[in-house]
């Protein structure tokens, strides 16, 4: 198990009428015993002319939007508070808003992020714009990402593990994917289970054999009895009962995504690895491609090494000179 002490909750927009990561921050900070920061960035541009014009000082407009947020985060602070949670609130001038929940999370000292997660649709969901897709691209902090209102009861927590680490993927990134897994379950009072995929066909058959008597029913066989030989251990020094381990034959998008619609998960903990360049483009990655099919929650794992590239000190907010239009002053586009 991973102590969790701190949880940071990027909020997104002080304004909106539900918070589920707020609610389910509070469920997770209540069973642990843990802190929790309720944090949001203002990363829209500050337009120093219309200031100007307006009489207002870039500080002052600092000061009065940073006020004005901060109000918004004390009243769902207090909610959290009456039912026994510490909560602190944050509120920073910066961008762009991935980097700061990261550079926030950091100055926290949180053991994991809480946010919900955009509703978007787009063609190609390896190729990544999106704050919550740069989020779990950036952070080394472990990121739940709420993806529905349902409150937690006795959660059933579905780890994703690959023994084989496809693509080159760290030994050590399942370790931190069922340590993180059994803390949540245990703390919600749940249930661990486990699921690993593996490809049937890759078993060192020759065509010979495999056009045989019941050749591809002895491949599947013997593909499935090393996938338990190398799964099985790690699962057992997690104590995953046999029960709840689903080690199935397909592919890994699949096999996630069915095994949490049948067993009805309320949380999927993958982990997941930073690409970039033609490699990103074209291996893609599971976790990030099953976020799009999930309609549960999930939490992101990052392998214990990486380490993040985003400077530590805030941004600041963004001041820009706005465009005129004709016969206008002072207009923003």
């Amino acid at each position: 198990m991973y102590p969790i002490h701190r949880i940071l909750v990027a909020i997104k927009d002080p304004r909106a009428k539900q918070f589920p990561a707020v609610e389910k921050a509070g469920q997770l900070a209540r069973a642990l015993d843990a802190e929790v920061c309720l944090f949001h960035a203002i990363p829209e541009p500050v337009y120093l002319d219309v200031a100007r014009i307006n009489g207002q000082s870039l500080p002052d407009l600092e000061q009065q939007g940073s006020a004005i947020h901060r109000q918004q985060l004390e009243s769902l602070a207090k909610r959290l508070r009456r039912s026994g949670v510490k909560v602190t609130t944050a509120v920073e001038w910066d961008y762009p808003a991935d980097d700061a929940v990261i550079r926030a999370a950091t100055h926290f000292g949180a053991n994991l992020i809480v946010a919900d997660c955009h509703r978007s649709a787009h063609v190609a969901p390896w190729l990544l714009h999106f704050t919550d897709w740069e989020l779990l691209r950036n952070s080394s902090v472990p990121v739940l990402l709420v993806k529905n209102r349902r409150r937690y009861h006795r959660s059933k927590v579905l780890a994703a593990v690959d023994p084989a680490h496809a693509f080159d993927k760290p030994a050590e990134l399942d370790d931190e994917i069922l340590r993180y897994a059994t803390t949540i379950a245990d703390a919600l009072h749940g249930a661990l289970h486990a699921v690993h995929a593996y490809n049937p066909l890759l078993v060192g058959l020759t065509p010979k054999e495999l056009c045989a008597s019941n050749g591809i029913a002895k491949a599947q066989k013997k593909a499935a009895a090393r996938a338990h030989s190398a799964v099985d251990p790690k699962l057992d020094e997690f104590s995953v009962a046999r029960t709840r381990r689903h080690i199935v034959d397909g592919l890994a998008i699949d096999a996630i995504q069915n095994v949490a619609r049948e067993i009805h998960a309320e949380i999927v903990v993958m982990g997941a690895i930073s690409r970039s360049g033609l490699k990103r483009l074209f291996i893609g990655n599971t976790a990030e491609r099953l976020l799009d099919r999930l309609i549960c929650d999930v939490l992101i794992v990052k392998p214990p090494q990486f380490r993040n590239a985003i400077a530590r000190v805030p941004r600041g907010p963004q001041v820009l000179i706005s465009p005129l239009l004709p016969g206008g002053v002072g207009a923003v586009y």
